[in-house]
């Protein structure tokens, strides 16, 4: 579920401004170039016509009309309207960095605004979105996970935080399984304790997610395999308390049972 800046109180108030899409030409769009051509125009007629280009979802185009807001009027309360509006349609055409950016921007001039609990969710989103394969590195997904905690931390209540607490699910269920990826490597290369250290990582860091039962089997069968029985049954029992119908638990089980036959 993503929330759109469509959804909150300040796009609805930026939405009610009276669009002026007229053929003024105001972007050099028909020359591939996200550049605007200079002219003394007042600070409501570029906003409006940035939101003309949002009302056709040319958000690329948006985004450099509502950065040529912040430009010509910098002091204008339209300026931090229009950097948020900025932010949001760097998103929305799918430009990252550029949305990180503007969005940080903000925060950065504007950290006690009510709008700064989107901006921290927006570059959540960026993020996110941008998450790979637990094959390859985890940078962007563990800042995912930071912007969306800041989110719920400096803004609990706010729209935002319920979707961000879900994200933060997800991202910390992605990092796990990129450490039992790692753990099961180790594993079938001999590398006991290696593989140890990861899956405790999970049990440990990541006890919310849907690799814990798999963690607690895989250190139930290193410590097995090394000779360190206490510890064995230990993360079997704990597996068979918490995860009773887990087929973790059934194969943690079965290897127990060879054990003391």
């Amino acid at each position: 579920m993503n929330f759109q800046i469509g959804e909150s109180p300040f796009f609805k108030i930026a939405k009610n401004a009276i669009l002026l899409v007229a053929a003024l030409g105001l972007l050099a769009g028909c020359s591939g170039r996200d550049t605007l051509k200079y002219e003394d125009r007042s600070v409501e007629e570029i906003y409006d016509w940035a939101l003309g280009y949002i009302n056709k979802g040319q958000y690329r185009y948006a985004a450099v009309a509502f950065d040529e807001v912040e430009r010509q009027h910098p002091y204008s309360v339209w300026a931090r309207r229009a950097q948020l509006m900025s932010a949001y349609s760097y998103y929305m055409a799918n430009k990252y960095q550029e949305a990180i950016l503007t969005a940080g921007r903000f925060i950065s001039l504007h950290p006690g605004n009510k709008d700064a609990a989107y901006a921290y969710y927006l570059t959540g989103l960026c993020y996110y979105e941008q998450i790979a394969d637990v094959r390859r590195d985890q940078k962007i997904t563990e800042q995912a996970l930071s912007a969306f905690t800041e989110v719920v931390r400096r803004f609990p209540l706010s729209e935002y935080a319920k979707d961000a607490r879900l994200k933060i699910d997800l991202t910390q269920d992605h990092l796990a399984g990129k450490e039992m990826e790692i753990g099961r490597f180790y594993q079938t290369t001999g590398e006991h304790m290696s593989a140890i250290k990861r899956f405790r990582t999970v049990v440990e860091k990541y006890e919310t997610t849907s690799h814990v039962p798999e963690a607690l089997h895989r250190l139930t069968e290193l410590y097995m395999s090394l000779g360190i029985y206490p510890e064995a049954l230990k993360t079997a029992a704990v597996l068979g308390h918490n995860y009773p119908d887990s087929k973790w638990y059934k194969f943690s089980y079965e290897l127990m049972q060879k054990y003391s036959n």
